[in-house]
């Protein structure tokens, strides 16, 4: 595609864009969705509608999304059970003066799925319910330093360990410590430093790598050894790995659960859940959100959480993943692109491990990618992040897009001509998490 032709098919997502940047720090409300990650003119800056597994930006232009909202759309974009709830709730109204009764519905539907859930707290966005946890954490054993292992959200408490921590003052960064994923000892070496100091242990159970055997059970035991809560960060693994989330799926149970993204097929919605008497505390530390209730969002989470239980939603998300990902493995065996890239991760949520190659770093490699395959009609950060409207044709569209751009990758790093391939400057990550 030629530079013209690139400017015009993303001509309007750039005017707005332009609009926006002059009105938005960033130009919008994530990270994620913005010039940060996708470079302007350069991709679709705005989607305008979406249905099942497609979406279709301001130009015109049709993908296959395999982003999804970040995760947070399961069952796929406008799901007609969803949609119908949503309808209902919306004709006897949003936000009452006093909580509505799906409040308690969700609820239940939440303790009988998820195995640490006695009682459970709702939120908004994942970083309301880590936050939470780590406040009741520190409320129910009067300690106050927390570890860490994964991403956790914006709040204070975790952003002030990474490399995004402008604005956190130096003491709170000072209480939370991070360990490497599949290392007891790291964790070990925090006990022994931070002897009865620490209050929680903060982890993702999975995300790319799975639990090597007994760590997830190590990291049980240690925390119960230290009077320690664990802390199980399923926001993104919490109904999709599992119908219980990946406590279910490695039989390990934590003290508590945040969960988000699952819950409600993209509508604003999180859950804090976990043993009763360490959620009581919530009763006195505070934890309150005028919308905390807001009954649209429920009633999406509680028509999701029924139609897992009555259609096979994740067991086709797995199958389709699988699918996906031994396509992916057979291409980069096919175009002796190993060195470039891994596929790696749950059937559910894979990714492409980029690698340095040639010379080139990971995320100049990973820029070419995501410029070839969004020009084809694939929406995508280098991730696979299945929902249950994903059919066999949109995996095999993907599979034939990636067949003709993994060549591309390998003839340009080969040839030390990446730069030249590129129509602007690499994307650089938001810091690295995982």
């Amino acid at each position: 595609m030629s530079n013209n032709d690139h400017q015009h098919r993303y001509a309007r997502s750039k005017a707005l864009l332009d609009r926006a940047m002059e009105l938005i720090p960033l130009g919008t409300q994530t990270f994620s969705k913005s010039v940060v990650q996708y470079p302007a003119g350069h991709f679709p800056a705005y989607i305008e509608r979406a249905q099942g597994a497609r979406v279709w930006d301001v130009d015109g232009n049709e993908y296959v999304d395999f982003v999804n909202g970040l995760l947070s759309v399961s069952l796929g974009y406008a799901d007609p059970d969803v949609d119908r709830a949503v309808r209902e709730q919306l004709d006897k109204g949003v936000t009452f003066s006093l909580p509505p009764p799906v409040e308690v519905e969700v609820t239940e539907r939440i303790i009988d799925m998820v195995p640490s859930a006695e009682t459970v707290r709702f939120g908004k966005n994942g970083s309301d319910v880590t936050a939470g946890a780590v406040r009741a954490a520190r409320a129910f054993t009067g300690r106050d330093h927390v570890a860490v292992c994964g991403y956790h959200g914006w709040q204070d408490w975790y952003i002030g360990t990474t490399t995004r921590d402008l604005g956190v003052p130096a003491d709170i960064k000072s209480l939370t410590h991070s360990f490497n994923y599949n290392d007891l000892d790291s964790l070990r070496a925090l006990f022994r430093s931070h002897d009865g100091l620490l209050a929680a242990v903060v982890m993702e159970p999975m995300t790319m790598v799975e639990p090597e055997p007994s760590f997830l059970e190590g990291v049980r035991t240690l925390t119960r050894e230290h009077g320690t809560l664990l802390v199980f960060d399923e926001v993104i693994t919490g109904f999709r790995f599992a119908r219980g989330g990946a406590q279910e799926l490695f039989g390990v149970t934590p003290d508590l659960t945040a969960l988000g993204k699952g819950l409600a097929n993209g509508y604003p919605l999180s859950a804090l859940a976990g043993r009763a008497d360490v959620m009581e505390i919530l009763s006195q530390a505070f934890f309150s959100f005028t919308m905390g209730s807001e009954a649209l969002s429920l009633a999406a989470a509680n028509a999701t959480l029924a139609k897992l239980d009555r259609e096979p939603v994740l067991e086709t998300i797995h199958e389709r993943g699988r699918y996906l990902k031994q396509g992916v493995e057979r291409l980069l065996q096919k175009h002796a692109a190993t060195e470039l890239m891994q596929c790696v991760g749950h059937p559910s949520w894979t990714s492409l491990a980029f690698k340095d190659a040639n010379g080139y770093r990971t995320h100049e490699i990973k820029s070419l990618w995501m410029q070839e395959v969004i020009d084809r009609g694939i929406l995508t950060l280098g991730t696979h992040n299945m929902s249950y409207a994903h059919t066999e044709n949109d995996v095999n569209q993907l599979l034939a897009i990636y067949d003709t751009v993994i060549p591309i990758l390998k003839k340009a790093t080969e040839n030390r001509a990446l730069r030249q391939c590129l129509r602007f400057d690499p994307i650089e990550p938001v810091f690295q998490v995982r």
